[in-house]
């Protein structure tokens, strides 16, 4: 069934005729559609309005089934409303208060005379306001639009319902109490500046959709300017995401990471984070490329984060482009370009891969492929099994982080988050070729990846409030 991210609402008002509603859904579906359900808004003896829900292949199919109602005589269109934009309506957050105020006490207890004292204890310990303002429980979400969803750079304003999808995440599955910053900014410095002059009342920043290299600038400054948590999702949790899909592929293979040969294709700031997140959990062997091919201490013209990537990957200076390195690897992962690999150079990996092939909107191994050559397969996409997104690993993070009120943001705890992942059966079903993490949804999954981090943080010693026994 195609996705309901292409789908729309017909409302029709269809003559009360024997089979005319039969010729409706016949009509729509010649024009491309897939119904779903069909509901009775009204009705006369003349006529009856139905809302039809349509599954499209994509944004054109609207004009397609518009065209094909028109053709039917008696049918009319009174409106088609994409789903999606019906989703977005008004915005996807608001806001809720936490105390009641109903009565005179109430108020006075909320706001004046009782607010005084409270404003006088944090005046004289700022470390009140972690109990009694919002300040505990919540997080900035920070984009100034260079980067927006796969959509380039599409400016702040645009990136606002991408930046309120991930509050929502955050309030939904974490009971984080997370708010979206576009900024208008674009020169990192400046940024900073204004995420820093208005921390006072968040526990932490997450950054997201920053196009590469500014988004490595603005975390550096970040985290040596702030005393809480800078966590930046395109990185850091993409990275704990594909290490735990990763770690289970390698698993079913009867492989260990340590013993592992990986060829990472790609180091915008997912690529990079993943390359130094797998160096930190000691894989055997990797090679990370980007679009000149193996980086490699010696090669020209590095500079910036790839002088650390060299440092800490290809133990051998090998030389090539990923098609070539791919070779007897065990495992690929791929946040690059569509297409990249063929079934040729799958089959010239390791016994029994793991290609985590994350290029959208298509992936650089096609399922086909994948299926041709029986590898563990993992992908970016929803409609594709074992979709591999960072939004599996920043929810809990978080929530770990604010349970301890951690200072800081360090790689023990990123990879306690991506072990408890990987440790989690998904819930649908058993750990297998196409369940190697769990669910966004699954209900252990934050609470595991919380008391992960949280623990963590406190070996770390980054925890203000250290974690429960």
């Amino acid at each position: 069934m195609p996705q309901g991210s292409h789908s729309v609402t017909v409302r029709a008002v269809i003559p009360a005729e024997v089979g005319m509603l039969g010729r409706v859904m016949a009509a729509l579906g010649a024009a491309g559609g897939e119904v779903g359900a069909v509901d009775l808004v009204r009705s006369s003896r003349g006529a009856t309005v139905r809302d039809i829900t349509v599954y499209t292949g994509d944004e054109s199919g609207e004009a397609a089934l518009s065209a094909a109602l028109d053709d039917l005589d008696g049918v009319e269109i009174e409106s088609i409303n994409d789903q999606i934009f019906l989703a977005h309506a008004g915005g996807k957050l608001g806001m809720k208060n936490s105390a009641r105020v109903s009565t005179r006490d109430d108020l006075a207890m909320a706001y004046t005379p009782g607010v005084a004292r409270v404003c006088m204890a944090i005046h004289d310990d700022f470390d009140a306001a972690w109990d009694y303002t919002i300040k505990g429980n919540s997080v900035m979400v920070v984009s100034d639009g260079s980067s927006v969803v796969g959509q380039g750079d599409l400016g702040p304003e645009a990136a606002l319902p991408a930046l309120e999808a991930k509050c929502m995440f955050l309030r939904e599955l974490a009971g984080v109490d997370a708010f979206p910053l576009p900024v208008t900014a674009r020169d990192p410095d400046e940024i900073a500046g204004i995420v820093e002059r208005t921390s006072s009342v968040f526990a932490g920043v997450q950054l997201t959709d920053v196009a590469a290299p500014r988004c490595f600038t603005l975390r550096r400054t970040l985290v040596n300017n702030l005393d809480i948590p800078v966590f930046s999702d395109d990185q850091g949790g993409t990275a704990v995401a594909l290490l735990a899909a990763l770690t289970n592929g390698l698993k079913l293979a009867g492989k260990k990471l340590a013993d592992a040969r990986v060829v990472v294709s790609g180091l915008g700031p997912g690529g990079v984070a993943t390359v130094r997140l797998l160096a930190a959990a000691g894989a055997g062997a990797v090679i990370a490329c980007d679009s000149r091919g193996a980086v490699h201490r010696g090669r020209s013209e590095l500079g910036g984060e790839l002088d650390r990537i060299a440092e800490l990957t290809n133990p051998d200076n090998e030389t090539g482009d990923a098609r070539t390195l791919v070779r007897g690897a065990d495992a690929f992962i791929g946040l690059s370009v569509p297409g990249l690999l063929n079934e040729d150079d799958v089959r010239g990996m390791a016994d029994d891969p793991v290609v985590l092939a994350l290029a959208m909107p298509e992936p650089e191994v096609s399922p086909a492929v994948a299926r041709a050559t029986g590898a563990v397969y993992a992908t970016g996409r929803p409609d594709i099994p074992n979709q591999i997104n960072s939004a599996v690993a920043f929810p809990g993070i978080w929530r770990g982080m604010l349970d301890t009120r951690a200072t800081s943001l360090e790689a023990p705890m990123l990879l306690a988050a991506a072990e408890a992942i990987a440790a989690i059966p998904p819930a649908e079903s058993p750990l297998s070729r196409e369940s190697i993490v769990p669910s966004v949804l699954n209900p252990d999954l934050v609470p595991a990846v919380a008391a992960a981090v949280s623990r963590a943080a406190t070996e770390c010693g980054v925890a203000r409030v250290p974690a429960s026994a």
